[in-house]
């Protein structure tokens, strides 16, 4: 039996400042990812730095948001936190990654193993990288660099390979990260993309979609009990299984062709 790998995407809103030193690329994890996390400092600063509305434009923000930029414009020097706690939102907060620190260090340090947030500028990161506060999404287009999650895509696939060499890939990302890189072929049989559906009674017929918040707050919910539990699991199947002996109902569909993931429902009935 092998521990699993879980994917996250990264959250919107992020903790300010820090109290650690500017980033230190180098001690990152995938250090070999360094010289496009570089290159992609520079560009965003740069943005930043530049005409207001342009660089709103080119993040995708509105001019309510104009405050964020200073984040980027500081990238270098800004104060870090850990991943573990730049990260906040609905997803991060029902993982409550500070907490398992606190409260079970054995579970963090499984997170350390396990976890891997993907990032529009850094790639990935694990728990305890120290990162300043940012901002910079999947699907943003740089005016130098251009699509960062065809960057990515290039530079993470030999530098993932070794981490899905083996064991279950649990996919809980958004598709805009799961854009950035796609789980190799040969790891596709170990791979399980993870859905939330919110089941509803309309006219006496069940419907299905996904509710934004419920969605990562199940995710990071399941997340924090895959770590917690230490559940240790080779195929999808038996992941879903585990599942729901942790009280999820799922439903568990095969690849739709050869070299893609196994897709898993969670479904639900409350969104409370």
């Amino acid at each position: 039996m092998s521990a699993v790998l879980i994917l996250l995407p990264p959250s919107e809103g992020k903790a300010p400042a820090g109290d650690g030193p500017a980033v230190d690329l180098a001690a990152l994890a995938f250090p070999q990812l360094a010289k496009t996390r570089k290159a992609l400092m520079a560009e965003l600063a740069r943005v930043a730095k530049g005409r207001e509305a342009t660089a709103l434009e080119v993040l995708g923000l509105s001019p309510n948001q104009a405050a964020e930029l200073a984040a980027d414009r500081e990238l270098a020097t800004a104060p870090t936190l850990p991943a573990a706690d730049r990260y906040t939102g609905v997803l991060y907060d029902a993982l409550d990654l500070p907490g398992l620190r606190r409260d079970d260090p054995e579970a963090f340090a499984r997170a350390e193993a396990r976890v891997l947030t993907f990032s529009g500028l850094w790639g990935v990161v694990r728990p305890t990288d120290a990162i300043p506060a940012y901002r910079c999404s999947g699907g943003v287009t740089l005016p130098k660099a251009g699509p960062v999650a065809k960057l990515w895509r290039t530079a993470l696939t030999p530098a993932l390979a070794p981490a899905v060499a083996s064991g279950l890939v649990v996919d809980l990302r958004s598709s805009m990260y799961a854009g950035m890189w796609k789980v190799p072929a040969a790891a596709a049989e170990r791979t399980a993309t993870v859905r939330v559906l919110h089941e509803r009674i309309v006219d006496g017929v069940p419907k299905r979609s996904v509710v934004s918040h419920f969605n990562k707050a199940t995710k990071g919910r399941l997340a924090r009990a895959l770590l917690v539990g230490d559940v240790v699991v080779d195929t999808p199947k038996e992941l879903a299984e585990a599942l729901q002996d942790l009280g999820l109902r799922t439903e568990t569909a095969a690849p739709a062709k050869p070299g893609t993931p196994w897709t898993i429902d969670v479904v639900v009935d409350s969104v409370a």
